[in-house]
């Protein structure tokens, strides 16, 4: 059987490919981003495509050639600079969908989410949902599962924010403390994928797969604390909805610029209702056979060792570092434009006396150009070494025109020291996954 997984390298689909390996099945992934389809070092046959483009039927030909069924295990959080949530995770479905009774593909596993609905007023269930209700009245033989809040060793999305919030020190911060979440292991997805796939018994329908307790979210975080081996939190204060809703928004502006924080508006929408299910058609349907692991069960399952504490505390270090940087360099740039004529005065008794204003203008410029550059991640990576180059220019040529600032009271040379080093810790968190 050859089966075409969507979203491959995400949180869900290296699960579900690695699964599908075991059963010495082909499998071909499709993901949007090369580089990241090459990190995930998975040994199957890549199509590197991106979802939005790909809302009409004909667009899907070249994908589904010599496909017996497919895996949609895509998905994103809300609408941003790199998402667009009604293309990628309706239109192109229905497009695919529709391909797949064309070309004769015979099964259909949709990894859909609780509370996924047409008429839902969150984007990402909306957009879901309007795909499941396409897919219920399709000829193709499928299966729609909706897992809980799924935890992988990966960390991404809900279980990156499960450690982030985790790692608060001594006073734990949360939102909708009392909530009601239901937990699934991304392995325990997996391997309901595969089970659809290799029987008729459970086609066109549809199941939770969710643990049989709820927990609190309040619970469901100080599980993850012990977990990291983070000591238990002195205070617990649960914040005021509205200031979490001015941290979502400023999360959702950076979303625009391409940055995926997993604390935006919809998350804490999403969170709000509550992430629940009912276990009880999938335990009928498959007798009890494969179970859904406990929250204790999935932790036990996986790794807590440095690597996760480091991952879990830099959460909170990388956004304050990378806007502190990006501050820097527009402050910089705007003030030395703002002040050129009082700037310049420092290169009076220099080689560069005859143009100082010019150069001070056009330094500004640059700094202000390296500031923007730092906020959208499409540009971030360039930005910062362009920062670490005109940093370590200043310093050069500084030292070759103006020695003299070296003994200066305010240090414009030692401090490019500190600079330099906090765009080497943006460089080395900017990874999301």
């Amino acid at each position: 059987m050859r089966v075409l997984v969507l979203g491959a390298y995400g949180l869900i689909g290296r699960e579900i490919v690695r699964r599908l390996g075991r059963e010495q099945m082909s499998v071909a992934g499709l993901g949007r981003d090369a580089a990241e389809a090459r990190r995930a070092r998975l040994d199957i046959d890549w199509l590197v495509c991106d979802l939005a483009n790909m809302t009409e039927p004909d667009a899907w030909a070249e994908a589904l050639s010599g496909v017996d069924a497919v895996v949609n295990a895509s998905g994103a959080l809300q609408d941003g600079a790199r998402d667009h949530l009604d293309a990628t995770q309706h239109q192109a479905i229905c497009a695919l969908i529709s391909a797949c009774e064309t070309v004769g593909v015979r099964r259909f596993i949709q990894i859909s989410a609780p509370g996924a609905r047409p008429g839902s007023p969150i984007a990402f269930l909306r957009t879901k949902g309007l795909a499941d209700d396409f897919l219920r009245a399709s000829a193709l033989g499928w299966v729609i599962f909706k897992p809980g809040l799924v935890i992988a060793a990966t960390a991404y999305g809900g279980t990156s924010l499960l450690r982030q919030l985790a790692a608060a020190p001594v006073v734990q911060p949360l939102l909708f403390a009392d909530s009601e979440v239901q937990t699934v292991a991304a392995s325990d997805v997996a391997e309901a994928v595969a089970i659809a796939l290799l029987t008729d018994e459970l086609q066109n329908a549809e199941y939770d797969l969710v643990e049989d307790d709820a927990h609190s979210l309040r619970t469901l975080v100080a599980e993850f604390r012990a977990w990291l081996g983070f000591a238990p939190a002195r205070l617990v204060i649960e914040a005021p909805t509205w200031l979490g809703f001015a941290i979502a928004s400023l999360a959702d502006l950076a979303g625009r610029l391409g940055w995926r924080s997993p604390l935006r508006s919809t998350s804490l929408r999403v969170m709000k209702n509550g992430v629940v299910g009912d276990p009880t058609a999938w335990k009928r349907a498959t007798h009890g056979a494969t179970p859904i692991k406990s929250l204790r069960e999935t932790l036990s399952a996986l790794p807590s060792t440095a690597q996760e504490r480091v991952f879990a505390r830099t959460q909170f270090i990388f956004p304050v570092a990378l806007a502190t940087l990006a501050l820097f360099w527009l402050a910089s740039g705007l003030i030395g434009v703002a002040r050129s004529a009082d700037a310049a005065q420092l290169l009076v008794d220099t080689p560069l006396a005859s143009f100082a204003r010019v150069v001070v203008i056009a330094g500004g410029i640059t700094d202000m150009l390296i500031g923007s550059g730092l906020m959208m991640r499409r540009w971030m990576r360039a930005a910062a070494w362009a920062g670490a180059a005109v940093s370590i220019s200043y310093l050069v040529l500084g030292t070759a025109f103006a020695p003299q600032l070296w003994l200066d009271p305010l240090g414009p040379f030692v401090k490019i020291f500190p600079v330099l080093a906090l765009t080497i810790v943006v460089l080395a968190l900017r990874g999301e996954r």
